[in-house]
């Protein structure tokens, strides 16, 4: 084994031991949905709830968090091969998907919404709705939304999060 490859083992081996999931990042705006799925998540702020969501750049479901400002975050079961399916080619580069034109990558999906209107789906677990605080530009092939938790669904049960700033008055 040559030593660039040893260290590129280490490096992997380094990355690992943040946690691995399969997350579906939704948004919608008017009559438009989207979906991808997204390989990098974490929390990044406890008081407000923050979550910092890694994504393709380009990808559709662009526009539809900037005109929303707002995006849900869920996090899919193990093995649920419907889901990863539908959003499989999320993680290819722009321009290597076909156009997306009127389809709705929900349909046929139940679907619900919590705070925000961005489209959840009862099947996964956990979400997380939120506001978009911040978008980042890392000049790389990712962009990086950081969202401000204002509604969790967990096993079916949804709590929103109540943000309201009480002035001393």
């Amino acid at each position: 084994m040559s030593m660039q490859q040893q260290d590129k083992e280490l490096i992997e081996s380094a990355f690992s031991v943040f946690p691995k999931a399969v997350y579906l990042l939704t948004a919608g705006f008017e009559d438009k949905r989207g979906g991808m799925l997204v390989p990098f998540v974490h929390r990044c702020c406890n008081e407000p709830a923050m979550i910092c969501v890694a994504a393709r750049k380009g990808h559709t479901i662009d526009p539809l968090i900037r005109d929303s400002h707002a995006f849900a975050l869920g996090v899919l079961g193990e093995g649920d091969r419907l889901i990863e399916r539908r959003f499989q080619r999320s993680d290819v580069p722009p321009r290597d998907l076909p156009a997306m034109g009127d389809e709705d990558p929900f349909d046929a999906i139940e679907t619900k919404t919590l705070v925000t209107g961005s489209p959840i789906i009862p099947r996964c677990k956990v979400w997380f709705d939120c506001e978009v605080a911040r978008r980042v530009d890392l000049e790389a092939e990712m962009e990086l939304f950081v969202g401000v938790v204002v509604g969790v669904m967990l096993n079916g049960r949804k709590v929103r999060i109540d943000r309201t700033i009480e002035s001393d008055d």
